[in-house]
């Protein structure tokens, strides 16, 4: 019974006969990039979101800085963003010549606390950027009201939750990254909606936006070989198009199938001390990218674990181990440890099991029995 983090070989052989047959489509056509499949896949994917603009891109990264470029901003212009993130989220920024102005995270969802937001503004911030970590969608009704309030743009990174739900307080109902002005989302082939290959989208409501994000990712050009405006090559090709246009037809159901394994976690690893599960809703606001617990006693102890489970076949991940405020490249803004405590301890703490669609409970109760024993035997040997 081999248990892998992400099984895309398994969920590949649900519908082998559809994508091999799309694929062959594609290279019988001799069309590899734009073209209907690509437009038709983009087509879709505005309907299954209800958002009226959707740019597909060559992957998640590419997403995030052509919403950016299409800001407007200025070299020193700042971006509100969490610190505890993926690097991606951050590295545009910098790219861009924008600074990146770093806030906490509720430990308990991950997600960019908003009552962090307001002691950031400066007059330059000009982008709140808050990322829907692990397949949660943040506070985005808090978001939107300091936004509005200080006139900022909203750019959400749903690279890992797409499918999520927003709940307003008013009972309305919005897909995560399409609540702000852009939203963006990776295809990497481990996501909830992975190609077979790079890939991505931007999303947004807004009809001159979406069509400038479009120029940008097509060499700035609105009319071929006529270039009016600075851009980017960025562009998903129709074979991925033509899978993902596939999945997605599966999507819900592969976000089901993940809430459902979120569940016999929860049941099967109640009651540890010392162990956090996440924290979360029955509503369909977490698609569960990841199923990430927090070890309360920290690095030395979540490291051996990490390290035991794998010896018996159980692979685990750490997302992430540094704060981007700590890494290397980003110490030249001027943060020091210690400046976010909450995210520096999430980073000792944070320890996501096997998370897919095809997961079995038989999988996940060889994974709980083992963590269990683990996580007894080194509280044994501390006390």
């Amino acid at each position: 019974m081999e248990i892998r983090m992400v099984d895309t070989i398994s969920q590949y052989q649900q519908v082998q006969e559809q994508i091999d047959q799309a694929v062959l489509d594609v290279v019988r056509s001799g069309i590899f990039i734009n073209g209907p499949k690509v437009r038709g896949f983009a087509a879709e994917m505005s309907e299954f979101l209800d958002v009226p603009h959707v740019i597909p891109c060559a992957n998640g990264t590419d997403a995030l800085q052509v919403a950016l470029m299409a800001m407007g901003l200025e070299p020193g212009d700042e971006v509100i963003t969490p610190t505890f993130t993926y690097v991606a989220t951050v590295e545009v920024i910098s790219l861009l010549q924008l600074r990146p102005v770093f806030v906490e995270v509720n430990p308990d969802t991950f997600n960019m606390d908003p009552s962090s937001i307001e002691e950031a503004i400066t007059e330059k911030t000009k982008v709140i950027l808050p990322v829907h970590l692990y397949g949660q969608a943040a506070e985005m009704e808090a978001i939107m009201a300091i936004a509005k309030k200080h006139n900022l743009f909203v750019l959400e990174d749903t690279a890992q939750a797409i499918g999520a739900k927003y709940k307003f307080s008013d009972g309305r109902e919005m897909s995560a990254g399409t609540i702000g002005d852009i939203g963006t989302t990776s295809f990497y082939p481990s996501k909830n909606l992975g190609a077979y290959g790079d890939g991505g989208a931007i999303f947004s409501r807004n009809a001159e936006l979406g069509d400038y994000l479009q120029v940008i990712c097509n060499h700035g050009a609105k009319k071929k070989y006529y270039h009016d405006n600075i851009g980017v090559n960025s562009r998903l090709d129709a074979i991925q198009a033509a899978i993902l246009s596939i999945k997605l037809k599966h999507l819900n159901r592969y976000n089901s199938s993940r809430i459902a394994a979120a569940k016999v976690y929860d049941e099967l690893l109640s009651g540890i001390q010392g162990v956090k599960t996440p924290v979360w809703e029955d509503d369909g606001s977490h698609v569960f990218h990841q199923y990430t617990l927090k070890i309360e006693a920290g690095r030395a102890v979540r490291d051996e674990i990490k390290d035991k489970l794998k010896e018996r076949g159980i692979p685990s991940m750490i997302y992430y181990p540094i704060p981007i405020h700590m890494q290397g490249g980003y110490t030249k803004y001027g943060y020091k440890e210690g400046d976010f405590p909450l995210s520096e301890k999430l980073t000792e703490q944070v320890l996501s099991l096997p998370m897919h669609s095809e997961l079995t409970r038989e999988q996940q109760e060889f994974i709980c029995g083992n963590f269990r024993e683990i996580f007894n035997e080194l509280l044994t040997k501390i006390n």
